[in-house]
């Protein structure tokens, strides 16, 4: 069957695509993953190599990405051959496309089942089921959630549930919408959480683990860990915000817009930090504790906090639409390509990719419950120790996205004339044009083939 090509939405403004991406790029990734990232990996160390990620190469291959998918207006895959065709390139580069396009659907069968959590810790919050309890009771209830494949399910199907009704309604009437009051909203309490770590937790000790930039603990391990996570907080390559790129306007500025969506998302990370580990020190608790730190040191402070049963509450359900939004954006991509091959109508193609991700995504389910003692590469040493869920999340984060920007920097920086990326980028200072291009052509390639040579 040949390949149909339809014409999508577009944004209704500059500000509707910024709270969009914005909201695509921030959500667990910041709030949930880069805390307990920066734990396992020594603290200011990790902070401090992770900001020089995310402006000298994830930046520059953001700005490159939207470019594409503005200039492809289609999916990631059939965005790249557009490009591709018009610059006497081979068509195979939709490849590139295809690989970020998969590494977003693959975090998104396991994001999905973490969401679901966030469900789960709206009710519980709510109930009082944190009401003076301590760091192992709390910690308790979330390990009795893990060991119970039914409830994940049942919470992961809600979670699926309400993404895939925003995705069927399309862009203005259900991405627009549901980012433009949520986001805001999810700023504001993270900021007030901080005023909460001032007053009630160890904020001193925070500012010296997040802040104390110890070089002799960078080694190639943290090195790769950052340049992953400020792939996946942002959300670079993984076809996201290429396919957010199609839709977006001639006249808006992808230079500023990528500029303001790196700094805002990375402001959340930090943010984050700053409102999650001070409640980690002052009660005991582990900064490397894993995947849980989020659901266990935050409802230990909603707990103890006058007001704990309705702050909570409400912080939870903004969390869950920080997860929402980021889902939506990593599921949009991959419906607007079925969408173009098979001509299918918005709301059928949300409603296949959205239940085959759901059925994906038992798999993560399991790993924290059936298959808990399942190593499926116990032979390589690497990954001994390594489940289901950890080698997936490994794999995307730390090998596909990586290798997906690669591919694209080398792709826009060598095999794209520099006059045509020019002439769609439009920047007007000549100046910053040369510094983006020369930290895409050398800095970002260079950095990331460094890095997976160290792993493979």
């Amino acid at each position: 069957m040949a390949t149909i090509y339809q014409k999508h939405e577009n944004w209704s403004s500059r500000a509707t695509f910024l709270l969009a991406a914005i909201g695509a790029a921030v959500g667990l990734g910041n709030i949930w993953k880069f805390p307990y990232i920066t734990g396992q990996n020594g603290g200011g160390a990790f902070v401090l190599v992770y900001l020089l990620a995310v402006f000298l190469v994830a930046l520059p291959i953001l700005i490159a990405e939207i470019a594409v998918g503005r200039w492809g207006q289609q999916s990631p895959p059939n965005a790249m051959a557009n490009v591709a065709s018009s610059q006497g390139r081979s068509k195979a580069w939709s490849v590139v496309g295809w690989f970020g396009m998969l590494a977003a659907y693959l975090i998104g069968t396991y994001y999905s089942v973490i969401a679901g959590w966030t469900v789960v810790y709206i009710f519980k919050n709510a109930r009082g089921d944190f009401s003076g309890q301590d760091a192992a009771s709390v910690s308790a209830q979330f390990d009795t959630l893990l060991a119970s494949p039914w409830q994940m399910i049942a919470w992961h199907a809600i979670f699926m549930g309400f993404a895939t009704f925003i995705l069927m309604r399309g862009v203005q009437k259900g991405i627009e919408a549901a980012v433009k009051v949520l986001m805001p909203a999810l700023f504001a309490l993270l900021l007030a959480m901080v005023v909460y770590g001032i007053v009630e937790g160890d904020m001193a000790r925070t500012l010296q683990f997040m802040f104390n930039w110890d070089l002799s603990a960078i080694d190639g391990g943290v090195i790769l860990v950052a340049v992953g996570q400020a792939f996946f907080s942002i959300g670079v390559a993984m076809g996201l915000m290429m396919g957010f790129g199609a839709y977006l306007p001639r006249d808006v500025s992808i230079g500023r817009s990528a500029v303001i969506i790196a700094t805002a998302d990375t402001g959340v990370a930090i943010v984050a930090g700053l409102a999650i580990f001070p409640v980690v020190f002052a009660n005991g608790l582990d900064p490397a504790e894993g995947p849980g730190l989020v659901f266990v040191s935050l409802p230990i402070a909603f707990g103890s906090v006058t007001g704990g049963l309705i702050f909570g509450t409400l912080f939870f359900i903004l969390l869950f639409f920080a997860a929402l939004t980021s889902v939506i954006g990593v599921l949009e991509p991959m419906i607007a390509w079925w969408q173009e091959r098979f001509g299918l109508r918005r709301s059928l193609a949300a409603l296949y990719v959205c239940l085959s991700l759901f059925v994906l995504g038992l798999g993560t389910v399991f790993s924290f419950n059936l298959w808990s003692q399942w190593r499926p590469l116990a032979a390589f040493d690497r990954f001994a120790s390594f489940g289901y869920f950890e080698i997936l999340d490994y794999v995307t984060a730390n090998l596909m996205m990586p290798v997906s920007g690669f591919l694209l920097a080398l792709f826009v920086g060598w095999l794209v004339k520099p006059e045509a990326i020019a002439a769609e980028l439009q920047m007007k200072n000549p100046a910053l044009f040369r510094v983006w291009f020369w930290l895409l052509r050398w800095v970002a390639p260079v950095s990331i083939a460094l890095i997976l040579y160290s792993v493979l």
